[in-house]
């Protein structure tokens, strides 16, 4: 089967010290993996190394991340940028917080649009509104029309991830998108991201700490502590049936979202 994204025997180091040790996966089209792990266990470091965003100090020094036949550590920074945003998508833990106070959000998306193609205002609001009414949006010509302090928290949220969906990108990187949210939010954006997958065939890595959400959601599911995997496979047999106690202890503080 095709894999869209490749992780290979990878380490990633902040300033020499491993913070991820020899992490192998793979994305398959369609597929949706969940990443787990209590806080600083290193969930976010693999995802963040594939956009190259790790921040200062951080790099990959050892294995291979293969996107599209390319290793993306060892990718030219001009070409990087060309697939940032519009092949591999990023829904960042404050995709909210991070919109333009002082601009409307229909401005906000026509930018980021324009970076990677030639379409003109009127197609983005277009793109933008067809796909904010597919995600179950009731008023996106409102949406588009308001600056981001006059929605709610949870709606900039969920608009921030809609943003990171609208370039239909091949593979998309969410990471904790609804650690800030409360439940019902939490299910619209769950809700959100599986009916994207369905009608694109889009490949999700979600990083979280909450297994109940990826319980939700995905086919496979890596285990992280302290940046080593503890346990790989297929979500329903790892979480019905996990080998590893921390694992099991994740599990048992894990809130419960309903599968769709």
């Amino acid at each position: 089967m095709e894999q869209r994204l490749i992780y290979d025997s990878v380490e990633i180091c902040y300033n020499g010290r491993p913070a991820v040790r020899d992490i192998s996966f793979s994305l398959c089209p369609g597929e949706i993996l969940g990443i787990v792990g209590e806080s600083g266990s290193g969930k976010s470091t693999p995802i963040r190394a594939a956009l190259r965003i790790l921040g200062q100090g951080g790099m990959v020094t050892k294995g291979d991340i293969w996107f599209a036949g390319q290793n993306l550590p060892e990718v030219p920074e001009r070409r990087m940028r060309l697939i940032r945003g519009a092949k591999i998508g990023m829904i960042f833990q404050d995709a909210g917080d991070s919109l333009c106070p002082v601009r409307t959000i229909g401005d906000q998306i026509y930018e980021s649009l324009a970076a990677h193609e030639k379409l003109n205002r009127q197609e983005s609001d277009r793109r933008a509104g067809e796909l904010l009414a597919s995600l179950g949006f009731s008023d996106s010509k409102r949406i588009l029309e308001s600056y981001p302090f006059e929605l709610s928290g949870g709606m900039k949220q969920r608009v921030g991830a809609a943003m990171a969906m609208l370039p239909n990108p091949s593979v998309l990187l969410a990471d904790e998108p609804t650690s800030a949210l409360d439940v019902t939010v939490q299910k619209q954006m769950v809700e959100e991201m599986l009916l994207f997958r369905r009608r694109y065939g889009t490949s999700i890595i979600l990083v979280t700490h909450n297994i109940g959400v990826v319980s939700a959601m995905a086919d496979t599911v890596l285990v992280l502590r302290e940046g080593e995997a503890v346990e790989y496979g297929e979500a329903e047999k790892v979480l019905r049936e996990p080998r590893e106690a921390y694992t099991r202890e994740l599990l048992l503080a894990a809130p419960r979202l309903r599968r769709r």
